[in-house]
């Protein structure tokens, strides 16, 4: 599905990311992690086309991602951010069906009535009650439901998340979390997350790559990943790793220096 050779970018002279690469499989969630300013929103970006690399090379599926027109990567891949819908004037099904853009014509019409798959993934993210609301009236949680929902409708092969979380408490967290996984398992998605919060991508990632000073850490498992030696190297605190009592994936806690 993704395949990422040598891949390097700059800004202004400054070096953001180095000789990266790594490989992404149909239907994996991919969890990309690192400490701020390591990179990680800059290689969502050479995913999503937005931005093409200074040398090496960014495949979708066995093909450049430059080589795809606007049009064909909107229907290829969904972009969630941190903070995806300004508080503005639309209603909660607009939004939803705006989601169908990259598949209308001039005018804005599709050759078949999208109505029941709409109202389908309203209803999976329970968003009926609030279809008519506009979006300045709904809390920070809903919003960010409301930009799923919307992505949704794209029905994209590939999703790529850039901390959808970090603004939500830890009840909209899990509720986003889980929603994403269920698409991707029931659709064979693949999904490429930029996360913040480590204990949240070991709980839902089947790998991730760490991000160091631009440069790839290391990709693997999150049981291969979540090492205290690691941790510690890449965010200069030292952890207490634990297996979660559940679901056993690798979660850490923190200690105060003082």
């Amino acid at each position: 599905m993704i395949t990422v050779q040598r891949a390097t970018k700059s800004f202004d002279r400054q070096l953001i990311l180095r000789d990266v690469g790594f490989t992404v499989g149909r239907g994996e969630l991919f969890g990309i992690i690192g400490p701020n300013g390591s990179g990680k929103s800059t290689l969502l970006k050479l995913l999503s086309g937005l931005e093409a690399a200074d040398s090496g090379t960014v495949e979708l599926d066995g093909r450049a991602v430059h080589a795809y027109s606007r049009k064909e990567l909107a229907r290829w891949v969904a972009v969630l951010q941190q903070d995806a819908l300004p508080p503005i004037g639309f209603t909660v099904r607009d939004v939803v069906e705006m989601g169908r853009f990259p598949f209308q014509n001039w005018l804005g019409e599709e050759r078949e009535d999208t109505a029941s798959l709409v109202d389908a993934i309203m209803a999976k993210l329970s968003l009926d009650a609030l279809a008519e609301r506009t979006l300045e009236h709904l809390s920070g949680g809903e919003r960010q439901r409301v930009a799923l929902a919307k992505v949704m409708a794209q029905q994209p092969k590939l999703l790529l998340l850039d901390e959808p979380t970090t603004y939500l408490d830890i009840g909209y967290q899990l509720q986003m979390m889980d929603a994403v996984r269920r698409w991707q398992r029931e659709a064979d998605l693949t999904v490429v997350a930029v996360l913040h919060d480590l204990n949240l991508a070991a709980q839902y990632c089947d790998r991730l790559l760490v991000l160091h000073g631009g440069a790839v850490a290391q990709v693997g498992t999150p049981v291969e990943v979540m090492r205290r030696e690691l941790i510690a190297d890449v965010y200069g605190t030292e952890p207490i790793i634990l297996a979660h009592p559940v679901s056993g994936a690798p979660q850490i806690m923190l200690q105060p220096s003082g």
